[in-house]
């Protein structure tokens, strides 16, 4: 019996769609592999064959078209016009070649392909071309010869991630300068690591990373999977951003986009070479119904080889540490996982699901720990698929991480809908730590979702207006002090109660006001709300600072215990009517009091008899608060003979109003 359902009995019912999921994925191994004969790491090397390549005699441009009954290479060299000294040859298996002198091609050259089939023809960029840059001012994409005489060289050859826990920086690079404009991998290198590696993150998610048509769609309709964006800068400087980031200590993964392609045809591979199904689904499931793209065809080999590489790709020649991979739920399911609730096992299980993609999954996840051992894979999910995060070996996909989705949603929810008086401790409690046991997560209180127009962040929901006329210190009113408040507490029990780690999108944890809004026709072209204003922040003047700066004080409390994710969460108290949580981890003890009108003297917890030190409090006017605690004051046990075999004391303490603290036991 596979681990996965020996460690949850609720499962075995569903052995037999459990063990086939498994069964395929080996058998599909064992094909692409030759029985063993070579790793799935060595069949994963298309992005060496295909696309264009330098050798010491030749150019070599080859590419998959088994639709196409001529190919020329068609660009700056050759006045753009077919040339049959730039024809490609037809190779077997579909694949086309062509070699070219040395001479022929020169770095920074501009290149497409002509593809003709029965029936037509058009213009194409190769599907993995590795460098694709727009012109300003016709703004037609097109490839480009990335050959420099000095190629950035990397500095830190190994690097191992020290992720014990993951704290998850989520950012976009072009929005994550100052000023109204696209920033830079460069500027992102010099401006913004040196910030995360200030506020004691240790990983870097970086969105939309791969090349994409319209810059509003945050690099989630992707149309050349091997190039990185040139919006942002060369090859050389995502490389160099990568390198110094390590040099920090900081892990860099990417979100990468597998799970759909945009419909272009001229920029992407929605139709190309007179086959809309060479790289998609036909049919039916040949277009997402939400999302208006093109869903990949997970069953063809050519396809699993496509992906698998691209996976290789991104891991060897730029050293990310891993990805995070978008939108698995509609991978998952033929439905896309919309509609549909979710509500018991049989919903995993009833028939509906892509076996093709979830094989692809578990491939993914085996390549790319193939490929670098220490890599980080994080599922995108929300339907709570059982052994996404589970060893492949016990019958999982293989993921290291899945997203805790229901905890954002939840506290939303509970924003929207709740007067703080109905903030109930034990369900709280509840949302941030209900998982399965044998599957790690990360937790986040919000997202980029939650930033983007349509939407409200957290801070936004509990202040909204009053940020922009009563932020400045000193002039705070009650919504504000509120907002403030629960901003530090919601953040606090999210993160105290990870099991794997820990996600903040950038500029949310010093309350970055307003939402993101993309350039587009809407609003003019303006990049006003697509940046971040670290200014904010900087000011010591304005409340900010009293968020960015607990942020940061928060990360250190939980990094000063070792391996603090497996810590086991053990709750101590929770009183709904009070409205008072406690809980520990190791030899920390986490207090809550979300009551937003009554204090409480010498409230008492059952915790190991010893002295206890404040080493975190949300009230301490450092982080805004009202300090109506002594945080130097060390706290005594009082002993209670019933408890004195259990070695257990009464901690009193002065708990005020909708705050929190963390006390540690003193050695």
């Amino acid at each position: 019996m596979l681990k996965l359902i020996k460690n949850d009995p609720w499962l075995e019912p569903f052995a037999d769609a459990i063990n086939g999921r498994h069964e395929h994925f080996l058998y599909k191994e064992k094909q692409l592999t030759k029985k063993g004969k070579i790793t799935l790491a060595d069949f994963a090397d298309g992005h060496l064959y295909f696309g264009l390549h330098k050798t010491d005699k030749n150019w070599v441009l080859r590419e998959w078209a088994p639709n196409a009954t001529e190919i020329y290479v068609i660009g700056t060299f050759n006045g753009w016009q077919e040339n049959p000294k730039f024809a490609m040859k037809p190779k077997k298996d579909g694949n086309w070649e062509i070699k070219l002198p040395l001479d022929a091609l020169h770095h920074e050259d501009l290149y497409k392909l002509k593809v003709k089939w029965n029936g037509g023809e058009g213009e194409r960029i190769p599907a993995w071309a590795n460098r694709v840059v727009q012109d300003e001012a016709t703004k037609i994409f097109s490839a480009q010869v990335w050959d420099p005489a000095e190629p950035y060289q990397v500095k830190v050859k190994k690097f191992k991630p020290d992720v014990n826990p993951l704290l998850i920086y989520e950012c976009h690079v072009g929005m994550s300068q100052q000023e109204e404009k696209v920033g830079t991998y460069r500027e992102f290198k010099d401006n913004v690591l040196p910030r995360v590696a200030k506020d004691g993150y240790n990983c870097i998610q970086i969105m939309a990373i791969q090349e994409h048509p319209y810059y509003g769609s945050f690099g989630y309709h992707v149309s050349s999977f091997f190039a990185p964006s040139s919006r942002f800068g060369t090859p050389d400087e995502l490389k160099e951003l990568i390198d110094t980031a390590h040099e920090m200590g900081i892990a860099v993964i990417m979100d990468i986009v597998h799970s759909h392609a945009v419909k272009n045809e001229m920029e992407g591979l929605g139709n190309f070479a007179g086959d809309p199904n060479q790289y998609f689904y036909p049919g039916d499931r040949h277009e997402h119904p939400a999302w208006d793209s093109l869903c990949f065809d997970y069953g063809k080999d050519n396809v699993l080889h496509f992906l698998l590489s691209n996976c290789k790709y991104w891991l060897e020649e730029f050293k990310f540490d891993g990805f995070r991979f978008d939108g698995v739920t509609s991978m998952l399911y033929y439905s896309h996982g919309l509609g549909e609730a979710f509500m018991g096992y049989g919903d995993y299980f009833n028939g509906h699901e892509d076996d093709n993609a979830i094989c692809y999954l578990t491939l993914a996840n085996r390549l790319i720990h193939q490929v670098n051992p220490h890599a980080i894979t994080i599922a995108e999910e929300v339907s709570g698929m059982p052994g996404l995060a589970a060893p492949i070996d016990d019958g999982g996909y293989g993921f290291d991480y899945r997203m805790a989705m229901n905890i954002p949603d939840y506290w939303i929810k509970t924003i929207k809908e709740k007067i703080d008086e109905d903030w109930k401790p034990s369900s709280l409690f509840w949302e941030v730590t209900n998982r399965r046991e044998d599957e790690k997560t990360i937790s986040y209180a919000e997202s980029h979702d939650q930033a983007l127009v349509g939407d409200k962040t957290i801070i936004f929901r509990l202040i909204d207006a009053d940020m922009y006329w009563h932020f400045q210190k000193g002039d705070e009113n009650y919504t504000v002090n509120r907002g403030i408040a629960l901003h530090k507490m919601i953040r606090l029990l999210t993160a105290s109660t990870i099991n794997g780690g820990y996600l903040n999108f950038m500029g949310n944890e010093f309350g970055h006001p307003e939402w993101i809004d993309f350039p587009r026709e809407g609003n003019g072209w303006s990049h006003k709300y697509a940046r971040r204003q670290w200014d904010l922040v900087d000011n010591k003047n304005l409340c900010y600072h009293y968020l960015g700066d607990f942020d940061q004080a928060m990360l250190k409390v939980i990094k000063s215990v070792k391996r603090f994710q497996k810590t086991k969460v053990q709750e101590i108290w929770h009183n709904d009517g009070d409205q008072i949580l406690a809980y520990k981890r190791d030899d920390l003890v986490f207090v809550f009091n979300f009551n937003p009108v009554r204090s409480f003297t010498d409230y008492g917890f059952l915790v190991p008899e010893g002295s206890y030190e404040v080493v975190l409090n949300t009230d301490s006017k450092d982080f805004g608060g009202n300090g109506l605690n002594n945080d130097s004051i060390k706290h005594f046990t009082m002993p209670d003979r019933l408890y004195s075999k259990q070695h257990k004391g009464w901690l009193q303490l002065y708990v005020p109003a909708r705050s929190a603290m963390v006390l540690r036991k003193v050695k």
